[in-house]
């Protein structure tokens, strides 16, 4: 879960706490998730002016991180099975270890936005399908 997700559902349940009223829980809903939205407009801003830099210390962390998280994934799942195979095979077999995914998995899958707080944004009819 990513920071964002992660404070948007502790302020839920605070709200549930501090309003007992449905209709003000609601209201406070609403609230933390304008406010969600207003500091992602803010990053998307921030992405785009890094995107267009010429500096690749500037522009290119971004997609480096992609890379390396991609090169473990990779790894994992194809170069490890192989490399393990055929190092049997050659009548050598050794022990190689994977590589972390449990600290690069939430790094991957936040870049690739696939946390939950859009899903959650249009369940409760805050962003429209398709948007």
């Amino acid at each position: 879960m990513d920071p964002l997700s992660a404070a948007l559902s502790i302020g839920g349940q605070l709200i549930t706490r501090l309003w007992p009223d449905p209709e003000d829980q609601a209201k406070a809903q609403l609230a933390l998730l304008e406010l969600a939205q207003k500091g992602e407009l803010a990053q998307m801003d921030v992405n785009k002016v890094e995107a267009a830099s010429s500096s690749l210390f500037i522009s290119g962390w971004r997609p480096a991180i992609g890379w390396l998280c991609g090169a473990g994934c990779g790894w994992n799942w194809i170069g490890l099975p192989v490399a393990s195979f055929v190092m049997s095979a050659l009548g050598h077999p050794v022990q190689i270890y994977p590589a972390d995914l449990g600290e690069m998995m939430p790094l991957l899958m936040g870049m690739l936005g696939l946390g939950s707080l859009r899903t959650f944004e249009r369940v409760k009819g805050v962003i429209p399908p398709g948007k």
